[in-house]
């Protein structure tokens, strides 16, 4: 098959562990350098904490794989100084279409407000991500140690720590770590190794993508077709990705050969029968694909955490894999740096598993629900199915109903232990637990954005438009603040007379919509987590309230308790 894409060949560098006599003890270990892996390294080393990451191939991936990645995902990337090169890259959309047969029954906006650097979707084939992930971690040498053709063939987990066996082309050598990190895919070997399961359901049908390289006139939308004549009683998705290349997934039902139909031969007349007899194409890569929906019980065992796949894993409508993947790695970076520099307890740790483990949840309800509505099991389900789609084109109630794949939305942490107050006089979107919302501002006189303000450490965004006076009064008491709490920067709306308190970035409302997204009046404010969350908020406050929910955020007030499998701490 013809491809428009090279994959870069990475050097294998011989392991200086190789030539000595001892097994050399790490930090952080991570096992796979895919978009979990690679992005877990990048956020811990913006946070000052060194990785080695193994990875038993030396290139990025085969075919397009991953493509739709979601708003909060590129603010993720964005905050990690990868997002450019995939925005310049990737096709913008965020309008989609259902088709019921030959008809239209509706379409849909995902982001139809302004004021936001990044869009609501962008397409882009998961080797190019790889690809920018790669040059990042190569940006950041000094504290990634990227080796490639590095396969790990045993695990000896820990309550302590992790020793791990690598095997290389020179021979073999051990590491032993603080914190092993499982990045290693959905069919994960560390997993294995450890007798661990993920657990879930596999649901009775096969689809096909078929990536085709065409010049096309489909616009950069999001097409489903439920039932389309040209592929009669099946679904149908396409996408548009970069360098004229569009993925088409066809349902082919549980007694489809997946061998058979990933052969040109058979795939070409589905293609053609869809674009049409006079339309040219090339076929660049092709899989078949059964929907799983399952997850470990646990993310943690002893000293070793699972991100991504190896976590948890989904059916691909809805686009909720990769980026539920890089949701978690932003929820698990910032603490584990803060539990190795001795800022937090071990107890904030486990947190991890209880906010991703929300996560998964959510992702694995709206992906199955979207398999059974795409793929119905029964003679009813598929009459209420096509009902509702009659209904759709017609009624907007119905329109709520059709589910061709709830779309990835960030993840709300809204029952987290670490949440502080929360003042419900503030817009319930943006209580304690959700991520904070963008909006543009100036900087120094320049547009810039709310966002790029935010992240990696602690910050109170404060509105300190109030009268001169008590302005000049609140000075010593947030000055105060700043000294006693050296992870927290302040970010605060106006005045000029704040500007002399240290790690303070004064900002200007640049179109109203800081204030009009968050509520904001004068002495209002909101505390950030490292992974842009907002931990608590207050319509007035005040020092001792700010140092107590930082606390909370840090896992101060959780008890340590061992658990019976895997992860160290309980919260109390």
């Amino acid at each position: 098959m013809p491809t428009t894409y090279k994959n870069p060949v990475y050097p294998y560098r011989r392991p200086p562990e190789l030539d000595v006599q001892d097994v050399r003890h790490y930090p952080v270990v991570i096992v796979g350098a895919g978009p979990s892996g690679l992005t877990a390294a990048i956020d811990l080393a913006q946070q000052g904490i060194s990785s080695i990451v193994l990875d038993d191939n030396n290139t990025v991936s085969v075919g397009s794989r991953a493509i739709c990645f979601a708003k909060r995902t590129l603010e993720i990337m964005d905050r990690l100084g990868c997002a450019q090169p995939m925005l310049d890259k990737g096709v913008t959309w965020q309008h989609g279409r259902v088709f019921f047969q030959e008809r239209e029954v509706y379409d849909f906006n995902l982001l139809p407000e302004e004021g936001h650097r990044v869009p609501a979707f962008i397409n882009l084939q998961q080797y190019y991500l790889e690809e920018y992930l790669v040059n990042r971690a190569d940006a950041l040498s000094e504290q990634i140690n990227l080796r490639w053709l590095n396969k790990v063939t045993a695990v000896d987990s820990q309550p302590s720590h992790t020793v791990v066996t690598v095997s290389t082309q020179d021979g073999d050598y051990r590491l032993s770590c603080d914190y092993l990190l499982v990045a290693d895919g959905a069919n994960s070997k560390i997993r294995d190794m450890l007798s661990l399961e993920s657990k879930g359901q596999i649901f009775q049908d096969r689809f096909l993508i078929a990536d085709v390289i065409m010049k096309a006139g489909f616009p950069t939308e999001r097409w489903f077709w439920f039932d389309p004549p040209f592929h009669p009683n099946q679904s149908v998705l396409l996408h548009k990705q970069p360098d004229n290349v569009w993925r088409i997934d066809f349902q082919l039902g549980w007694d489809a050969d997946p061998e058979e139909e990933k052969k040109e031969e058979n795939i070409r007349p589905r293609v053609q029968a869809m674009l049409g007899a006079d339309v040219e194409f090339e076929l660049e890569w092709a899989s078949v694909y059964t929907f799983r929906c399952r997850k470990m019980d646990n993310f943690i065992h002893n000293s070793v955490f699972f991100m991504g796949d190896a976590a948890h894993q989904v059916s691909p409508f809805g686009a909720r894999g990769a980026n539920g993947g890089a949701q978690g790695i932003d929820n698990l970076a910032w603490k584990l740096a803060r539990v190795l520099k001795g800022e937090a307890p071990e107890a904030l740790l486990d947190t991890y598993n209880t906010e991703r483990q929300h996560g998964a949840k959510e992702n694995i309800l709206n992906s199955t629900r979207a398999t059974d509505f795409i793929t119905p099991k029964s003679r009813i389900s598929r009459l209420f199915r096509d009902s509702v789609l009659e209904l759709a084109e017609h009624y907007p109630f119905a329109r709520s109903l059709v589910n061709s794949g709830r779309l990835s939305m960030p993840c709300r942490y809204e029952d987290s232990p670490l949440n502080g107050p929360d003042d419900v006089s503030l817009p319930a979107e943006l209580r304690p637990g959700t991520p904070a919302k963008d909006a543009p501002i100036r900087l120094d006189g320049q547009h810039a954005w709310l966002l790029n303000q935010l992240g990696n450490r602690f910050v109170l965004l404060f509105d300190g438009r109030l009268p001169t006076g008590e302005a000049e009064a609140r000075a010593p008491e947030l000055a105060a603040l700043l000294e006693a709490q050296p992870d927290l920067d302040l970010l605060v709306l106006g005045p000029a007379s704040l500007a002399r308190l240290p790690r303070t970035t004064l900002i200007e409302d640049a179109d109203g919509l800081v204030s009009q997204r968050y509520g904001l009046s004068a002495g209002a404010a909101y505390l950030i987590r490292p992974d842009q969350h907002i931990a608590a908020r207050w319509s007035e406050c005040h020092r001792d309230a700010v140092v107590q929910a930082i606390n909370r955020s840090l896992g101060k007030q959780l008890a340590p308790h061992s658990h019976a499998q895997g992860g160290r701490y309980v919260t109390a």
